[in-house]
């Protein structure tokens, strides 16, 4: 788990600890001298590791491999900074780092030794991985006595006598005092001494004392239940990155080709992501890309890898779709006229020539809707004929389309090409286009390893394109989303896209950590009558089953006879918070026009806000403010829905023959995304509505 502070405070603070460490160096330099039996260099590097008991580490010296029986590890350390399996060497020679991947010392290969280092760095892996400790916190280190060095050789940071002090205190803190004890106390029993070792196993505030481990004090699923208290504890940036002990394996796993992890709302998908790709970077010598559709996330999820993992924090890529696509093509010399304004206005005198009076105004009167089917089931599927749209199954749309009505589609969407082409303008689908066209011809991608968040928002050229900058090599392409949180209109099946996926490699999530009943149950009612159809084609229903960890979040209906009445009731609730717990909370609305209403609302107030749009994930004062989409990925400890059933109803249009397709349909989309919105809460949704009659 991740703790708060900024890389400066960190800093002070390491300068500070290296200060005391050097006051301390010497003596516990002479108590290291005493083991005559163990190695110089692994006595001088244990006097500098001893100090840090002094602060709550926990030294383990010449632990057996499990598994072996004469094999040993040199040093087990764990600290705030998380696991630390140490190496220790005395060469003569001080080693050098050859292209970031090879290391030899007196001109010879000393890569044997860097392999074993990462296999028992693999068994300490296995070990805490059942207390949910995520990989990213277990690091190996290669520490050489009598030399000055700190340089990274792949996964391993290389430090001499000297550094390895000052660099464990730098480390940003993972876990807390009572974690470090338990899971210093499974260690030492999964890593038992070596029989044959001269040095002391045990170096810690209760030896010294003369207490013995605690054995049994803290059992694996009390460990595990004390981690996730400690983790809810946490401002909400922190509990945004912890990882449950039952999603370790799904960091760790090796997959043969494309995966997917699906799964309800609330399950952890965009952690196991995070984590994934952390590992993934940890562990191959290129870049891994982290993808998502909406332009706000990818800051977020950076900010969230820099916490946890700052080691390989230049080696992941997050962006969004439509960003990293025109900075490829720009890469590639191809030049994109991309202008939101100038396409939408395009299409408004494509609507006005040639659909107005049209059959489609039939279907549906307003222009909205017939600029999603250009867009989506279109442009977005990679329609270049009519005789391919004449047939095509259009998912996620409700209106039925004969024959004629898809030629006057298909007349609307030829006649906005034609203008927008005419006007020298480029839409995000054609950026979208080009950018598949452009790495199709390329022999090879610029990463290892591509992770695509919320894979349902995506558009089928969207999803082909990150296909084939990944291919279908082991371990390169991870899809994360769930049909159900979809937020945009449109659809498409992952076997569209050439993606197979079989076996292991779908994996599906069924315990939520995040909602407590009341909240999921509250969400779920909105939703409960709207089957879907998911990326892999299966049809499930609305109403889905999970297995619940939380039980002490709440609902908050309030309804008010008028609008004013409504917006004070939500002003005195903000009121309410502590000023810490708005750092947690959000206030979310269905559109621009509501959010503009609330910002004004609560500024005027005194309330502090900070919108979504500005939102980096870094712990700011305010309560957030943004659009339901804009949530999506997100979660916090309050949420608060102002007006949330203004424009959505459960039974909208059910049963109503009157009722046109197209309108079921945004109402469908509605619940969608009020779905999403009210499962962004954890600990309280507050649900705010305006009833006349409610005096």
């Amino acid at each position: 788990m991740v703790a708060g502070g900024s890389a400066t405070r960190r800093a002070q603070e390491a300068r500070r600890q290296e200060a005391m460490l050097r006051a301390q160096w010497r003596a516990a330099r002479e108590e290291a001298r005493r083991w005559e039996a163990a190695s110089e260099g692994e006595r001088l590097v244990a006097a500098q590791l001893l100090v840090l008991t002094e602060w709550g580490w926990r030294l383990l010296v010449d632990r057996r491999w499990p598994g072996t029986r004469a094999a040993n590890v040199d040093m087990l350390l764990v600290g705030p900074g998380g696991v630390f399996v140490v190496d220790v060497k005395n060469w003569r020679s001080a080693p050098e780092v050859v292209d970031g991947r090879s290391l030899r010392a007196g001109g010879e290969s000393r890569d044997s030794h860097a392999a074993k280092l990462l296999a028992v760095t693999r068994a300490a892996e296995g070990a805490v991985a059942s207390l949910g400790l995520s990989p990213v916190a277990v690091q190996p280190l290669m520490v050489f006595a009598g030399q000055r060095v700190n340089v990274e050789l792949g996964r391993i940071r290389l430090l001499g006598e000297h550094e390895v002090g000052p660099w464990l205190m730098a480390e940003r803190d993972r876990l807390r005092k009572e974690s470090v004890r338990a899971i210093g106390d499974h260690l030492e029993r999964v890593f038992p001494e070596y029989e044959d070792s001269a040095v002391p196993g045990t170096t810690t505030e209760r030896s010294a004392a003369g207490e013995e481990p605690s054995q049994g004090l803290f059992d694996i699923d009390g460990l595990r239940e004390a981690v996730l208290n400690d983790a809810r504890q946490a401002p909400i940036e922190q509990w945004m990155t912890f990882l449950h002990p039952d999603q370790v394996s799904l960091v760790r796993r090796n997959w043969a080709g494309p995966a997917r992890i699906s799964g309800p709302a609330g399950t952890g998908k965009t952690v196991v992501g995070l984590h994934r790709a952390a590992y993934l970077a940890q562990r191959t010598a290129g870049r891994v890309l982290y993808v998502t559709f909406a332009n706000n996330l990818p800051r977020v999820q950076a900010t969230f890898l820099a916490s946890m993992a700052p080691a390989v924090v230049d080696r992941v890529e997050f962006r969004s779709l439509h960003s990293w696509a025109q900075e490829y093509l720009q890469s590639r010399g191809i030049q994109t006229r991309l202008h939101g304004g100038k396409a939408e206005t395009a299409f408004s005198l494509a609507w006005k020539d040639v659909g107005r009076d049209s059959c489609l105004a039939e279907i549906d009167p307003g222009h909205g809707y017939w600029r999603e089917e250009i867009a989506y089931v279109i442009k977005g599927r990679g329609i270049t004929t009519f005789d391919q749209y004449a047939l095509l199954p259009r998912k996620r749309r409700r209106a039925s389309l004969r024959r004629h009505h898809r030629q006057a589609v298909w007349t609307l969407y030829e006649a906005y090409e034609s203008i927008r082409a005419e006007r020298g303008v480029d839409d995000f689908d054609d950026v979208l286009a080009r950018a598949l066209a452009e790495a199709r011809s390329t022999e090879r991608s610029p990463y290892d390893a591509v992770i695509v968040d919320e894979v349902q928002d995506l558009t089928l050229v969207g999803l082909r394109l990150l296909h084939t900058l990944a291919g279908d090599r082991p371990n390169g392409l991870l899809l994360i989303g769930d049909g159900q949180q979809a937020v945009y209109p449109g659809g498409f099946r992952l076997s569209e896209a050439g993606i197979d996926i079989r076996g292991d490699r779908g994996q599906v999530l069924h315990t939520n950590y995040r909602n407590s009943k009341q909240i999921l149950e509250a969400a779920l009612a909105v939703v409960a009558d709207d089957s879907f159809e998911d990326i892999d084609g299966l049809h499930t229903s609305g109403r889905r089953q999970v297995d619940l960890t939380y039980h002490d979040g709440s609902v908050a209906r309030v309804s008010k006879p008028s609008p004013a009445e409504h917006d004070q009731a939500l002003l005195a609730a903000l009121r309410a918070l502590p000023p810490t717990a708005r750092a947690d909370s959000a206030v979310l609305c269905p559109s621009i026009k509501a959010i503009a209403h609330y910002q004004r609302l609560l500024t005027q107030a005194g309330i502090p806000v900070c919108l979504l749009e500005h939102y980096d994930g870094r712990p700011a004062e305010g309560v957030k403010l943004g659009s339901y989409r804009r949530a999506k990925g997100l979660e916090f400890k309050q949420v608060f829905l102002p007006q949330y059933d203004a424009h959505v109803s459960a039974d909208a249009g059910a049963g109503d023959p009157e009722t046109p397709e197209t309108t079921r349909e945004r109402h469908e989309l509605a619940r969608s995304q009020l779905f999403v919105a009210m499962t962004r809460a954890r600990d309280r949704l507050w649900l705010g509505s305006v009833d006349p009659t409610s005096r």
